[in-house]
C-alpha cells in the first residue's frame, strides 16, 4: 500500500464515519475562492476535535503524507489548495465555544467557528468579535492567513485579537501558546508565530480570542467624490488627524458601476465614493461624523448619505463585501484576480495614482477598492481566460506590487501568500530572513507534511 493508504486504513479503524472519498466532496476541498489552482486530495476527513487533528498528523507524519487543513474554503491565493495523494483536512466541524469569559472579554473556541456565528451566540451578552474580513471565514482560518478586513482600521487584524491558542504540530504533538492574560513578557511568542503560517508549522485547533462591547451608537454613510484622489486625500487627512472611525473602504468608479448593478445601489452614480462607519458614545459619534464631513467638504465631497437603519446599514456593507463577485459580473466568462497591496498610508495616493497609470497601460479593465484607513487595497484585474490573458494579468499584478515595495509596502495586507504570491516573498524580505523562515519549517515539519509548496519559495535555509 501507499502512503496514504496505509494512513486512511488506520484511520477507518477509529474515524471511518469522518472520511470521504467521494469525488464531489474531494472536488469541493480542491480549491479555494479566486486563484484558478486545483488537485484532488486522495481523501478528506472531517474531524471533530484536538484529539482527531492529532491522530492524523501523527500518522500522515509516520507515512509522510501530505497534510492541508481547510475551513471554509474562502483563502483566494491558493492556500487549501492540496497537492496529489495528500490529505486535506476539514476542521469545519469544531465549532464550540470552549470558554466565555464575559467579565474578562474573552472567549476560547474551536477553530472552525465562523466570525458571525460566534457573534449570533454571544450577542445577548453586549459583547462581539470585530475582525471582519468579509466572508464566511472560520477562524481557524482567519488566524492562518492573518486575516483583516473592514474593521481593522479600529480593532487591529488578528494579530491584535488573538491572546493564545491550541496548536497541533506535525508530528501530532498537541502545544497551547499564550493565554488569557493582556500582556506577557515571558518566552518567545509563539502566538504571533503560528498567526499567518497558513497551516506551515501546525494546525490551529482552538483559539483565545479577544471580545468587545457593542458600540453604544453606530452610523454609517457614503460619499462620493468627482475623482479618486479627492477621495484618497479625504481618507488619508482622517486617519492623520485621529479620528476614531471604525470603518472607512474606498471604492472606484469601475467598481461602484459593477456594485450599482450587482447590489441594486441604483441612488449612488459610478464615481469614486468612500463607505464610512462610526461607532462609540453618541456625543463621541457626533463628533466624529462632524470632522469626518468638514474634511470631505474641503476635498471635495458631494455630500453624505446615510443609512439611518441597521437594515439599510447592512445592506450598504453586504454590497461593500460582495464586491469581488460583482467585479465578477461585469463579464462571467473573464478570468479575475485581486491583488493586496498595503503602503504606509501617507503613500497610498502615490500608490493608487500608479497603480491606474499600469491599469491604463495595460489596455485590462479593472476595479480598486480597499480598506485605504490603513494602507491596503485590491484591485480586481479581469482578463480574457487563456494562457494570454493570464500572462497579461499576472503582468499587471507584478508591477502594483513592485511600485507598492518600492514604496516600502507588502505584496499582501490580508490575503495572505498561499502560492499566488510566492513569488514577491525574496523581493520584499529578503534572501537572509527567507533563509530563516525556512530554518523554522525545516526544523518544526522535518519531513514537509504540512501544506508543503505554500507560503515561502523553495530555497536554502538558514544553517549557522
Amino acid at each position: 500500500m501507499t502512503g496514504v493508504e496505509t494512513v486512511l486504513s488506520t484511520l477507518r479503524e477509529t474515524m471511518s464515519a469522518q472520511i470521504s472519498t467521494v469525488a464531489s466532496v474531494r472536488e469541493e476541498h480542491s480549491h479555494g475562492e479566486a486563484l484558478d489552482v486545483s488537485c484532488l486530495p486522495a481523501a478528506v476527513v472531517f474531524a471533530e476535535s484536538t484529539d482527531d487533528v492529532s491522530r492524523v498528523l501523527s500518522l500522515c507524519h509516520e507515512h509522510r503524507v501530505p497534510v492541508v487543513a481547510f475551513g471554509a474554503g474562502t483563502s483566494i491565493e491558493g492556500h487549501v489548495t492540496p497537492p496529489a495523494e495528500g490529505i486535506s483536512l476539514d476542521l469545519s466541524r469544531m465549532t464550540e465555544i470552549v470558554q466565555f469569559n464575559p467579565e474578562d472579554l474573552d472567549c476560547r473556541v474551536q477553530a472552525g467557528l465562523t466570525r458571525q456565528d460566534l457573534n449570533a451566540r454571544i450577542r445577548d451578552s453586549g459583547l462581539f468579535f470585530p475582525v471582519d474580513p468579509g466572508g464566511e471565514a472560520t477562524l481557524g482560518g482567519m488566524c492562518a492567513t492573518r486575516a483583516s478586513g473592514t474593521a481593522a482600521v479600529k480593532y487591529g487584524t488578528m494579530k491584535e485579537n488573538v491572546l493564545g491558542m491550541t496548536v497541533v504540530l506535525a508530528t501530532g504533538e498537541v502545544i497551547r501558546t499564550g493565554g488569557r492574560v493582556r500582556k506577557s513578557s515571558t518566552g518567545y511568542d509563539l502566538t504571533s508565530l503560528f498567526i499567518g503560517s497558513e497551516g506551515t508549522l501546525g494546525i490551529i485547533t482552538e483559539i483565545q480570542l479577544r471580545l468587545y462591547g457593542l458600540p453604544e451608537s453606530i452610523a454609517a454613510a457614503i460619499c462620493q467624490f468627482n475623482t479618486v484622489d479627492e477621495a484618497i486625500t479625504t481618507a488619508v487627512e482622517m486617519i492623520q488627524y485621529g479620528l476614531p472611525v471604525a470603518r472607512v473602504e474606498f471604492l472606484d468608479e469601475v467598481q461602484m458601476a459593477a456594485s450599482i448593478a450587482f447590489s441594486h445601489l441604483d441612488e449612488l452614480k459610478p464615481l469614486p465614493t468612500l463607505f464610512f462607519e462610526f461607532s462609540g458614545g453618541p456625543a463621541s459619534v457626533r463628533e466624529q461624523v462632524e470632522a469626518t464631513e468638514s474634511i470631505a467638504r474641503d476635498n471635495g465631497g458631494l455630500g453624505f448619505a446615510w443609512a439611518d437603519t441597521p437594515e439599510e446599514r447592512t445592506r450598504l456593507w453586504k454590497a461593500r463585501h460582495d464586491a469581488f463577485w460583482a467585479a465578477r459580473a461585469i463579464d462571467h466568462s473573464a478570468l479575475v484576480i485581486s491583488t493586496d497591496c498595503i503602503v504606509p498610508i501617507s503613500r497610498l495616493g502615490e500608490l493608487i495614482d500608479g497603480a491606474r497609470e499600469d491599469i491604463a497601460a495595460s489596455g485590462l479593465r479593472a476595479a480598486m477598492l480597499g480598506h485605504v484607513g490603513d494602507g491596503n487595497f485590491h484591485t480586481l484585474i479581469l482578463t480574457e481566460n487563456s494562457p494570454k490573458g493570464r500572462e497579461r494579468l499576472l503582468e499587471l499584478d507584478r508591477r502594483i506590487v513592485s511600485r507598492a515595495l518600492a514604496l516600502g509596502g507588502s505584496c499582501s495586507g490580508e490575503h495572505g501568500v498561499g502560492i499566488g504570491k510566492l513569488e514577491f516573498l525574496e523581493p520584499e524580505h529578503g534572501a537572509g530572513a527567507l533563509s530563516v523562515m525556512r530554518a523554522l519549517k525545516q526544523t518544526m515539519d522535518p519531513r514537509g507534511i504540512l501544506n508543503p509548496g505554500k507560503l515561502l519559495p523553495l530555497g536554502e535555509a538558514y544553517k549557522g
